[in-house]
Order: C-alpha cells, then sequence, then structure tokens
C-alpha cells in the first residue's frame, strides 16, 4: 500500500472532514513528489492554494477528496492556478464528486503559450454593437453599445501567418447548447457555474469552439479539451490521470447542431478529433513512463 493510501484509509476512518481529508492528503510523498515533477518551484504554493480552496468552499467540503485531488492535477499539468477569483480554472462540484472546469481565460492563456497568436479575444457583445454579421465569412459591421442588455457572445483571434477568425453565437444559441450539452447546467435555469458565472461560461463555449475548429492547437490545449468538464481519476501507485468513462463531456465536444457552430449540419467531422485522442494517447504513455 502506498503512502497515498495508507493516508486516504486513515483518513476515511476517522471523523474528518473532507477539508481536512484533502489536507492530509496532500502532505503523502507520492502526491508531495507527483506535484513536484509536474510544477517544480510552484508546487508547494500551488498545494497550499488546493487546501484553500476546500477550506473557503462549502460545496467542495461534502465531495470525495481524492476526486478534489484529480481535478487539482489537471490545473497542475495545464500550468493553471484553481483560484476561482482569477478565473483559468474551476473544481465544481457534482453529484458527490469534483471535476475541472476551464475558464475562458485558461483557454487565452493555453493558445498564446503556442505563440502562434497575434490576436485573440472573446467576450460579451452588447445590444447595437454588432449588425449583419455572416456566418459564411465571419465579417461584420460595427455599431455603437444602446444599450447594457448582452444579446450574444464573441470570439476572435489572428495567427502570426495572417489567417484569423471572427465567431458569433446569440445569447438564445448560447443557451440551446447549454441545454442541450451540459451535464451539470442542462435545465431550463442555469445552476451552478452557469448561474454564477453565465457570461464567462458563455464566452468560453464560444472561445473553445472556435479555437478546437480553427486555431492552432498545442499538446497541451488538447489536453485541456480532453479533460475539461469531465471526472477524473488518479491512480495513487502510477500517478496517472484517466477520464472517468462512466463519463463523457457534453458541453462542447458533442455533436452541435447547426445554430450553435453556424456549419451546416453535414459538415465533415473535424480533423481536430484525431489529434486530440492522440494526444490523449500521448499524455497517457508520458504518465506510465514517468
Amino acid at each position: 500500500m502506498s503512502d497515498l493510501q495508507n493516508a486516504l484509509s486513515k483518513s476515511q476512518n476517522k471523523s474528518n472532514s473532507p477539508a481536512n481529508t484533502v489536507k492530509a492528503l496532500m502532505k503523502s510523498k507520492t502526491l508531495e513528489q507527483r506535484f513536484n515533477d509536474v510544477l517544480g518551484e510552484k508546487a508547494p504554493q500551488f498545494m497550499s492554494s488546493i487546501i484553500n480552496l476546500v477550506n473557503s468552499n462549502q460545496s467542495l467540503q461534502k465531495v470525495d477528496a481524492m476526486s478534489v485531488i484529480s481535478s487539482a492535477m489537471v490545473a497542475a499539468t495545464l500550468d493553471l492556478p484553481v483560484d476561482p477569483n482569477l478565473g483559468y480554472m474551476w473544481i465544481v462540484p457534482y453529484k458527490g464528486r469534483a471535476t475541472p472546469q476551464m475558464g475562458y481565460k485558461g483557454y487565452i492563456q493555453l493558445a498564446l503559450r503556442t505563440g502562434q497568436y497575434k490576436a485573440i479575444e472573446a467576450g460579451a457583445v452588447y445590444e447595437g454593437e454588432m449588425r449583419n454579421f455572416d456566418r459564411f465569412t465571419g465579417h461584420y459591421e460595427r455599431g455603437e453599445k444602446i444599450s447594457d442588455e448582452v444579446v450574444g457572445y464573441f470570439g476572435h483571434f489572428e495567427l502570426l501567418n495572417g489567417f484569423e477568425k471572427t465567431v458569433y453565437w446569440s445569447r438564445d444559441e448560447i443557451d440551446a447548447h447549454r441545454r442541450k450539452f451540459s451535464k451539470m447546467s442542462g435545465g431550463p435555469k442555469p445552476s451552478g457555474v452557469w448561474a454564477d458565472n453565465f457570461d464567462a461560461m458563455a464566452t468560453k463555449t464560444v472561445l473553445r469552439n472556435m479555437l478546437s475548429k480553427w486555431g492552432i492547437l498545442s499538446i497541451q490545449m488538447q489536453n485541456a479539451v480532453t479533460k475539461d468538464e469531465t471526472p477524473q481519476n488518479f491512480d495513487p501507485e502510477t500517478g496517472e490521470i484517466m477520464s472517468d468513462p462512466k463519463w463523457v463531456d457534453g458541453v462542447e465536444s458533442a455533436p452541435e447542431d447547426e445554430a450553435s457552430t453556424g456549419e451546416p449540419s453535414s459538415a465533415p467531422q473535424d480533423p481536430t478529433k484525431e489529434a486530440i485522442d492522440a494526444a490523449a494517447d500521448f499524455f497517457k504513455a508520458q504518465d506510465k513512463a514517468e
């Protein structure tokens, strides 16, 4: 039995709170070594931030402690902070487990690290700001904001080689997409992170969809796409992180309808999926090699 398994067994045998369980697990040599391998000198600060996150979030204190660790490990492999105030990565409780959830700032950060983007932007569009959007060309007329009503969300990037892309989803398209594909907030009304951060989640939906279809995806970004919003299992013996086979990412990786993507439903499958699958295999092999 590894020291991590031993720590988990002891914590479960006592009347420990989940927060104390996480704290006890973080002291194990196995986890300490794993985080050091991934983050180097930044590991101690990152591990402290995990404990602080659980201490300050009552919902996370009610979920499986190892799922918190697994979600945090995903953030660590992407070198993204888990402080919810920063908006790069959230650790979200759902049905007794914690799930890693990327923020739109996280996707922007990963895109910038490729060194291939001259400009990248995404956000809310207010009434009057965007007119006559052409979904075939991405061209539109810029207007003046006439109210504080958010009517949609846009994403735009330009590569160093000159290629650029702009996409726009109306608020109704975003909400229809959320209801259809989100496991965590698929009801008539937004819930969870969607209720607390609708604009941020909508912006991320547009940005992730745009980058996965037309952007340059590094191995790190492909790894983010495969693990985003999917509960993970952390093997204490091997240190391997695997997506829980009982779960399927239900937000953007599911087949989208025409209204959400701005493409005909008969369009051929995006070749990015092959790259994502290859990236997942790469990370599995890498973790086993370690």
